[in-house]
């Protein structure tokens, strides 16, 4: 009967996610909820590759029939964004792509092709072009 179960006390359960702060941000990724977690998996969308900084707030999801795996998933997301954009920058904005609403592909930071600044990549073919005698 339900009313003999009243006086025992249940075990607090773990909660399903949370919010930890990242400990260690090289081979081993490392964070602390309750206490420091090692060995903790990222997870990201398909084809987006994310490596969290260093003391960054992360949101965590713990997997396992006991909670045993935590999975972090995230972090906070401080930029605005209008509808329907996209935005991907590194931890600390030292660069961004953002593809906007108006139709705009938005680069900030240096862009490089193939490990060549896109700057000098240009100066060459044109260079190329004039020193060929042919015209755009």
């Amino acid at each position: 009967m339900w009313t003999s179960d009243r006086g025992r006390k249940r075990p607090v359960e773990e909660a399903a996610a949370d919010l930890g702060q990242v400990t260690l941000s090289e081979e081993q990724m490392g964070v602390y909820l309750e206490g420091e977690r090692r060995w903790t998996q990222v997870y990201s969308p398909g084809g987006y590759h994310w490596r969290p900084a260093l003391e960054e707030q992360v949101l965590v999801l713990k997997a396992g029939s006991e909670r045993e795996e935590p999975c972090i998933l995230g972090v906070e997301q401080k930029e605005k964004l209008e509808p329907g954009e996209v935005s991907i920058s590194s931890s600390e904005d030292r660069a961004q792509l953002r593809l906007t609403n108006r139709g705009e592909l938005a680069l900030e930071g240096d862009v490089t092709v193939n490990g060549k600044a896109l700057r000098k990549l240009i100066e060459e073919i044109v260079s190329e072009i004039v020193g060929s005698g042919g015209g755009l």
